[in-house]
């Protein structure tokens, strides 16, 4: 496959087919319908329009769920929505899942996104494990509010951007929340590279197939058993001054 060819011109090109329906209702992996998720998204969104519910649940999306690059398997069933909640941990494409079903639980259309990013700041581990320093297929959500598609990126908890020395990527529901391209102190942090579209459901086997050609050795691990590590234990020591 060439997945050069699957780049988009423009963040918001519908690869998938879908009608604007689709965001409101459960997928396979987005499982709105899930009884873990209707019960997580009942407890966090509370009343108040969808603006003041959607922050909730990205709050608590982003800091209750630990960002975690390396326990993910490589396996459908770890993608699900309800999965990652149950796990306690996920990244940036299984939380950006998350987000989408507890905003389509809460009557709040939802649709995931992907970009290819640059990480500058990425652990020596992680860039090891995976050849590259360019995260491909980066997954974020688009909600829908106030008649527009609104970025929401709730990947990294507060407590690992307090151990990377990195600033908390924070959301207001009214401008788009995607990563800072500089930490605290001025270093370069993200950079975006590419985008690759938005989805009703996430693209599983796509993102399997990119995976396994951009990042080989990482995927063979990750389809054959979970991975050990503490991401926000590299990146602290790491952010120490020398």
């Amino acid at each position: 496959m060439d997945f050069d060819s699957l780049k988009t011109p423009e963040d918001g090109v519908v690869r998938d087919g879908s009608a604007f329906e689709a965001y409101l209702r459960p997928g396979e992996l987005i499982d709105s319908q899930h009884p873990t998720i209707v019960s997580w998204a009942r407890r966090v969104a509370g009343d108040g329009n969808d603006r003041e519910r959607a922050l909730r649940l990205y709050y608590a999306v982003r800091d209750e769920l630990r960002y975690d690059p390396y326990n993910t398997p490589m396996k459908r069933e770890a993608y699900r929505a309800s999965t990652t909640v149950a796990a306690g941990h996920g990244y940036c494409v299984n939380k950006a899942g998350v987000m989408a079903a507890v905003c389509r639980a809460a009557g709040i259309p939802a649709r995931v996104g992907y970009a290819d990013v640059r990480n500058h700041m990425t652990t020596k581990r992680l860039a090891e494990l995976m050849g590259s320093d360019v995260f491909f297929y980066h997954g974020y959500t688009d909600v829908w509010l106030d008649g527009r598609w609104v970025k929401a990126t709730p990947a990294f908890n507060r407590e690992l951007t307090e151990k990377f020395g990195l600033k908390p990527l924070e959301w207001d529901a009214v401008s788009d929340s995607i990563y800072h391209p500089f930490d605290l102190g001025g270093r370069r942090h993200m950079e975006y590279l590419a985008y690759r579209g938005v989805f009703a459901d996430i693209p599983f086997e796509e993102i399997r197939a990119a995976f396994r050609h951009y990042y080989p050795r990482m995927t063979r691990e990750q389809e054959q058993m979970p991975l050990g590590g503490d991401f926000g234990a590299e990146g602290a020591a790491e952010a120490k001054p020398k």
